[in-house]
């Protein structure tokens, strides 16, 4: 495994779930050549003209929340799909990214109304993923809230301060890597202890919002705009008094996820160490290979941790498919995930959920190539 599978913009939970959702055909109709010019810019890298086409498309009379979202959303969605099939580079991605993330600001900036109330976005801790969440806090913000957008990576203690500062409505809370959840679970059960309602937002939280459910979300939304909407649609329902994770996850009294998890530098180690005495080449391999292939393992150990805590076999099974994916876009077999599966199971043999996830994760890759 050396294809470059850690820089994850839109793995099993990047920008593909970026508020995109594209509405009627006359909306596609009216949106569509102005995304085609933006990807355009975007794909040059020349952040004038994408500044020009966000300008033109409003004065054309385009409406914001379209420009925002079937366009620049659109738009981010396709250069992670790029990404993926090998089409663009990690740093194109990068590059891509950061001029959808400045073409936002064009955008008008109305006063917010006073009835709407005051809602705080934040993306979870070590969620580096922030476009997703300012799409949200954008569109709450055309539609007349008061909107306090906290960013990436926002720790836990940090959000509550503010929560107590403020006193929101209600808080967005955006996850795009399901290896984030735990983290997630944390704030959630956190702001709710605040007393605030909780709505969480992303793909960590699965397509169908099963995770943001499990954890105990007051709400969920699987785009900007059905978020705008439910918000609009009245106020959430307060939480119930403080619980504890176990009330919400009892197959954690198993304690499997735990020692997993504080096990994982080990399991990573190890497993490397393994792979070299079972696959002879890797004793040839070059300092990058080798730390490609412990941040891809680290990878694979993150995913079964994460499955682990919400204990759930598409977590897993769905990163190794789409890695699959990656890894065959990049020439790379699938087949060579296969050996890791085998030696993290050798090493977590009293383990059965881990056993269990691991057999599905072999029973996933079982037709690749």
């Amino acid at each position: 495994m050396t294809a470059r599978i850690t820089d994850i913009d839109d793995g099993p939970g990047g920008h593909h779930g970026v508020g995109a959702r594209l509405r009627t055909p006359h909306d596609r109709a009216a949106s569509a050549p102005w995304a085609d010019k933006l990807w355009a810019a975007v794909r040059t890298g020349d952040e004038y003209a994408a500044v020009d086409v966000v300008t033109d498309a409003l004065a054309a009379g385009l409406d914001p929340e379209s420009v925002l979202l079937d366009v620049i959303g659109a738009v981010q969605h396709k250069v992670g799909l790029e990404w993926a099939a090998n089409r663009m580079s990690v740093a194109d991605e990068h590059a891509a990214t950061a001029i959808n993330d400045r073409v936002i600001a064009v955008l008008p900036a109305r006063r917010p109304a006073d009835s709407r109330g005051r809602i705080t976005v934040a993306c979870v801790d070590q969620e580096w993923h922030a476009l997703p969440a300012r799409l949200v806090s954008e569109t709450l913000r055309l539609r007349g809230w008061r909107v306090d957008y906290l960013g990436a990576q926002v720790p836990t203690a940090h959000l509550i301060s503010h929560i107590h500062r403020t006193g929101p409505d209600a808080a967005c809370l955006s996850s795009s890597l399901p290896t984030r959840l735990p983290l997630a679970h944390s704030a959630i059960t956190a702001v709710q202890a605040a007393g605030t309602p909780v709505m969480a937002g992303g793909l960590a939280f699965g397509a169908d919002g099963r995770y943001a459910r499990q954890l105990g979300a007051d709400a969920w939304a699987p785009d900007a705009r059905a978020a705008a909407d439910r918000l609009a649609a009245g106020p959430l329902t307060r939480p119930v008094p403080a619980h504890q994770t176990i009330d919400d996850l009892p197959h954690l009294a198993d304690q499997e996820y735990t020692l997993v998890a504080r096990s994982s530098t080990r399991l990573v180690r190890d497993t490397i160490q393994r792979l070299q005495q079972h696959i002879p080449a890797m004793r040839d391999y070059s300092d990058e290979q080798r730390e490609r292939t412990a941040e891809d393992i680290a990878h694979i150990v993150s995913f079964l941790t994460a499955a682990l805590y919400v204990d759930s076999d598409d977590v897993f099974t769905g990163f190794l498919t789409w890695t699959a994916e990656v890894l065959t876009a990049r020439r790379v077999p699938a087949r060579s995930l296969l050996p890791c599966l085998d030696l993290l199971e050798e090493q977590l043999h009293d383990f059965p959920r881990a056993r269990r996830l691991l057999d599905a994760g072999r029973t996933a890759l079982a037709f690749r190539p």
